[in-house]
């Protein structure tokens, strides 16, 4: 996939001073953030984008690409998916945006079937192998899955775009 592919990463509610309050400001303002960069990729020539599918940056980043999608048939969204039991812990209404998004989805990745310990490691991997680029949102602290992936996306000389999600900028 690579050439016109970009891939996403970013904090889950518990990293945001809004935590699972999307009706807050700073939540709003981060998501049209987050939005408008997408839009530019496109208009840049990506047209293929994967979603880890965790709460928070890679829902609302799925959720970006299909509004775009609908002007535009080109733009496919692929979610690479950990495991089988990804969602078992969220809220009725985190599963539900999870399962709307995954209907509308252009294909799903398994990386593993089962959980394992390594398997939302595996799956962050995945995402920066397969694509030229990485739209993170990225508070800068050193630990943690976002960390992980912007590492190994920088190790292997992907073009990054990093959000910071409480000053908005790029």
């Amino acid at each position: 996939m690579l050439g016109n592919c970009c891939a996403f990463t970013g904090h889950r509610p518990s990293k945001f001073p809004w935590k699972y309050n999307e009706m807050d400001s700073r939540c709003v303002a981060l998501k049209a953030v987050l939005a408008e960069q997408i839009a530019m990729l496109v208009n840049a020539g990506f047209t293929q984008f994967l979603s880890g599918m965790a709460e928070a940056t890679d829902t609302w980043s799925a959720l970006s690409v299909l509004g775009l999608r609908e002007k535009n048939p080109a733009i496919k969204l692929h979610c690479i998916l950990p495991c089988k039991e990804q969602t078992d812990k969220w809220s009725a209404s985190s599963r539900d945006r999870y399962h709307s998004i995954l209907d509308r989805a252009d294909s799903i990745v398994y990386v593993s079937r089962a959980y394992h310990k390594n398997c939302m490691l595996d799956r962050n991997r995945f995402l920066v192998d397969h694509a030229a680029a990485l739209l993170a949102v990225y508070n800068g602290e050193r630990r943690g899955g976002t960390a992980a992936t912007v590492r190994y996306a920088q190790k292997l000389d992907r073009k990054i775009i990093v959000i910071d999600p409480l000053r908005l900028e790029t």
